[in-house]
This record gives C-alpha cells, sequence and structure tokens, in this order.
C-alpha cells in the first residue's frame, strides 16, 4: 500500500506534482509495482483528484479519511476492507519515494511473511558524517537483526574517541518502508501515541515501546530520500531525466 495525502505544507498537492511527465504518485505506483513483489499494490488517498489520478493511469486507489494522522492510519484503514482480508502481510511504501529501494521492500516483507518479525523495516550501512543530521533517521539493530532503538541523534554515541572505528562499524541509516502482518498492524494503530514517538517524531519508536518487536532487513544501497521540497523535485526530476533520457 502506497499512503498518499494531497495537503503537504511544504510541498502543495505533492502527490499530484510532476515527475517525469507523470504525477509523483503514479510514479511511486509504477516504481512498486514494477517489483513484483505483491499481489496487489494499492494506492490509500486522501482526496477525489489523487484517486482520479492513479485510475487514469491504471492504477488500483482506495479513498480513506483525510482526517489520518500518519499513512500507517491511512494503510491500517484499507487493510480493514474486507476486499483486502486475504492479505496476511502488508507493506507501507511511502507515496513520496520514486526511487525506492527495491531490496529494502523485498527485505522487510521478507521478515514479516517469513514469520520471524511481527513488523519489518530495513536499513543501509551509512558513514558518520550522518549522525550529525537530525533529518536522517538512524536505527541500532539487536543480534537477531530486530531494531533496539531510532532516533534523529547520533546513536550509537561515541563516548571513547579510542572506539571510533567500532562505532563507526555500526552506524546504519533507517530506510522509511515497513511490513506488518495484520494482526501487528492493526496493535499498532490501537496504540496510543508514546512520548518517546512524541519527542522524537518518529512513529515506529510506538509500537517498539510496547514490546512489538520490528526486524531490521540491512541492504547495500543508501536511500536517496523522499520529495518533501521544490528542490527535492528539482532533483528527483534531474533524477529521472538522467536515468531515463532517450526512453520511452
Amino acid at each position: 500500500m502506497i499512503p498518499a495525502r494531497l495537503g503537504a505544507s511544504r510541498l502543495p498537492r505533492k502527490p499530484l506534482r510532476a515527475l517525469g511527465g507523470a504525477p509523483l504518485i503514479v510514479r511511486v505506483w509504477q516504481r512498486v509495482a514494477s517489483m513484483g513483489i505483491a499481489e496487489r499494490v494499492v494506492v490509500a488517498a486522501d482526496h477525489d483528484d489523487v484517486a482520479a489520478a492513479v485510475r487514469d493511469a491504471g492504477g488500483e486507489c482506495v479513498l480513506t479519511d483525510p482526517s489520518h494522522p500518519s499513512g500507517t492510519d491511512r494503510v491500517a484503514e484499507v487493510a480493514r476492507d474486507p476486499r483486502f482480508a486475504q492479505f496476511g502481510t502488508i507493506v507501507n511504501v511511502q507515496g513520496d519515494e520514486p526511487f525506492v529501494n527495491e531490496a529494502a521492500v523485498r527485505g522487510a516483507a521478507g521478515l514479516v511473511a517469513s514469520g520471524h518479525f511481527p513488523l519489518g523495516t530495513a536499513a543501509a550501512r551509512a558513514g558518520s558524517e550522518i549522525l550529525d543530521t537530525p533529518n536522517i533517521v538512524k536505527v541500532v539493530r539487536a543480534d537477531d537483526g530486530r531494531a533496539l532503538y531510532f532516533s534523529r541523534a547520533a546513536i550509537p554515541w561515541l563516548r571513547d574517541e579510542g572506539d571510533r572505528s567500532l562505532r563507526n562499524a555500526l552506524v546504519r541509516q533507517h530506510i522509511g518502508i515497513y511490513a506488518y502482518s495484520r494482526e501487528a498492524l492493526a496493535a499498532w494503530v490501537a496504540l496510543p501515541p508514546h512520548p518517546l514517538e512524541l519527542v522524537e517524531r518518529l512513529e515506529q519508536l510506538r509500537p517498539l515501546a510496547a514490546g512489538l518487536a520490528m526486524g531490521v532487513a540491512m541492504v547495500d544501497e543508501v536511500p536517496s530520500g523522499g520529495v518533501d521540497t521544490e528542490d527535492d523535485l528539482l532533483r528527483a526530476n534531474r533524477r529521472w531525466d538522467d536515468l531515463f533520457a532517450g526512453r520511452t
């Protein structure tokens, strides 16, 4: 499922902004559908204009309550629809990620579909330069692959300079893809917001604080980031042109 909200503040009407000559949300839907991972790829939208754009491109879209506070809540509403009751694993790909990493999607989905974890996400090894960037979310993993904590702060923290190389080998950049078992998704959205979630502004801390295990699939490619601003959209269009110049 790909949640899409029309009322983005930093990039007005974001899902409908043009990327490579088509609406951004259509490009994300095309990217996910091309992976062949899911039996169905569905956009969960909050507005008729988004639904029309997706359907005009041949995609499937479900209109959801526009008041949802998060994409996870939007995904959960669609998951409760009887039309999707047969699916035991649900994957949430953000609607502003037109270049989403296929390995990350497969990895997160596989952790849940295999029964290893009720929740799954992904991360990539990264350099220590990300540690001082609060817009980049970091994650620390346990030996069994589950997430111990997510933060915008520098984790793991370096206390002694002599351990710098050891710390640097543990830096992981979170990739914002989520997979859920049906039961875990329902449990997540039934929980009240947690103080850790509110302080860090990271919704994945809510299930973690409640004891729901979230596996973290490791991938090689550091994420390119989503489209949140006008500058992001310009960069995304330049990347699109570089990737697909001369193709039809």
